[in-house]
């Protein structure tokens, strides 16, 4: 496996203008390979105003962006593709109506059976997580074993999710394509840049 790459989680937003200078400081940090949007509500007007300013961002330093769920705006917004955590979902479903260019990714919680059908399903991507209990997933925590068995059994990429810090990043990059952060870059006591080149120095040194 080549070395493991950055992959942002936004916090639930409502204003994407207002988390634009957050966004802007953080990819002008360092590599970061995508961007996941998160949305506080279900309203195509407020997917809107969330996306359309940080669709630029992204473009702009060459970032995937993609939106959790919504898979229907994903063309009309001008993304890259959807991350599907909810799994009612189909992603094959997904992909007829995006196309093989648009990226589709799905979180398989700790479950390896979970991962297999969406990799099966052609999934870019399966996410396994949380790495450390959070309030994602359903009190289990997917461990370095499942990541050691995916990246030895299976080519689909794989990303490590959930309560990400430092310290997981350092054990979980041996195993995972890509290493999603939220809050540990987001409330980085020295801002979103330091949180972003502190991750990338560490994913260079695995």
């Amino acid at each position: 496996m080549d070395e493991s790459r950055l992959y942002l989680v936004t916090p639930p937003l409502s204003d994407g203008a207002a988390f634009a200078p957050a966004l802007e400081s953080a990819l002008s940090a360092a590599p970061v390979a995508c961007l996941r949007l998160r949305i506080a509500a279900d309203d195509e007007a407020l997917i809107r105003r969330v996306a359309d300013p940080l669709r630029e961002i992204c473009h702009s330093h060459d970032v995937a962006i993609v939106v959790t769920d919504h898979f229907r705006m994903v063309r009309a917004l001008g993304l890259d593709g959807v991350h599907l955590a909810n799994p009612r979902l189909n992603l094959r479903e997904v992909r007829k109506t995006l196309g093989a260019d648009a990226i589709v990714g799905g979180f398989a919680g700790c479950s390896r059976h979970q991962g297999m059908m969406l990799a099966e399903a052609g999934a870019d991507y399966v996410a396994f997580g949380p790495v450390a209990h959070s309030e994602l997933g359903d009190g289990q925590v997917a461990d370095e074993n499942l990541f050691a068995w995916w990246s030895e059994m299976i080519t689909t990429p794989v990303v490590a999710e959930g309560g990400m810090n430092i310290e997981r990043a350092a054990i979980f990059a041996a195993h995972a394509d890509f290493i999603a952060v939220e809050s540990a870059v987001w409330d980085h006591a020295e801002g979103a840049a330091a949180g972003v080149r502190a991750f990338s120095a560490l994913l260079d040194t695995v």
